[in-house]
């Protein structure tokens, strides 16, 4: 099972409105579609979601992502809620479950932990009908919150798992080259680091540059990995089988 599981790394951008912080339900609807299709298709999924502390910045009335831990703490404890609850509804349209499992880095570099979170993966992906939701334990982590963020977290659960792909959905069509067209297919990503722009969205931590590092792990690991636009998700077959849609990293 473990060379044909895609792992689907989902960006806060992705998941919610710039306005507000709520969640963004059609993008939603779009996203668990997709990858229900491929679950019925045999493709074992994983999802590393990010927007817990986007969705919850609303109910504490912010008009932008909190700068101190506290309040990104407590963003997190209740947006994590609101966003496993979307999930749960939505997937279960499809009679799919979903499980939730909230990782902190320590989770992944200990080998007796690391071969938990594997063996506690392989078996929810044994049932066939369940979609397994991961995200950083942001309500009580703070040095994942300070560092971190769920492209690394995302590239290394395709690592343990030994992914056949990693795809990591954001809010840009991919890597953009200085006038602005896109990198199909990267085969030294080496070569690309130039063209790096690190800009985020109002409710989001990472940039371009911390997906290129998540990349970079990633393909180092094996993983071929792919950078697309999460608002397009109905594209998420294609890219699974090799067509031309975001930034396509060719694995080590």
């Amino acid at each position: 099972m473990s060379r044909n599981i895609v792992v689907i790394k989902i960006g806060t951008g992705v998941l919610t409105r710039s306005e507000g912080g709520t969640l963004n339900e059609a993008s939603l609807v779009r996203l668990v579609t997709a990858v229900s299709e491929l679950v019925a298709s045999g493709v074992p999924c994983v999802m590393v979601s990010s927007g817990a502390v986007g969705a919850g910045v609303s109910a504490l009335s912010l008009d932008g992502y909190p700068s101190d831990t506290a309040t990104r703490q407590a963003c997190a404890a209740v947006g994590q809620t609101r966003l496993m609850h979307a999930y749960e509804n939505l997937f279960q349209k499809f009679q799919l479950n979903v499980a939730q499992i909230l990782l902190s880095a320590d989770d992944l570099a200990n080998s007796s932990r690391s071969t938990n979170v594997l063996n506690t993966l392989k078996r929810l992906l044994q049932n066939g009908a369940i979609v397994p939701i991961i995200n950083e334990n942001d309500s009580v982590a703070v040095e994942e919150l300070r560092v971190g963020d769920n492209d690394m977290l995302s590239s290394r659960v395709a690592q343990i798992l030994q992914a056949r792909m990693l795809v990591i959905l954001s809010t840009v069509n991919g890597l953009m080259r200085e006038d602005g067209t896109i990198i199909d297919q990267v085969e030294d990503i080496s070569e690309v680091l130039k063209h790096v722009r690190d800009d985020h969205g109002k409710f989001s931590i990472g940039g371009m540059r911390s997906k290129l590092t998540a990349v970079e792990r990633a393909i180092a690991a094996g993983v071929e990995t792919v950078i697309a636009n999460g608002h397009q998700s109905d594209n998420l077959r294609a890219i699974i089988n090799g067509e031309a849609h975001g930034s396509r990293f060719i694995a080590s």
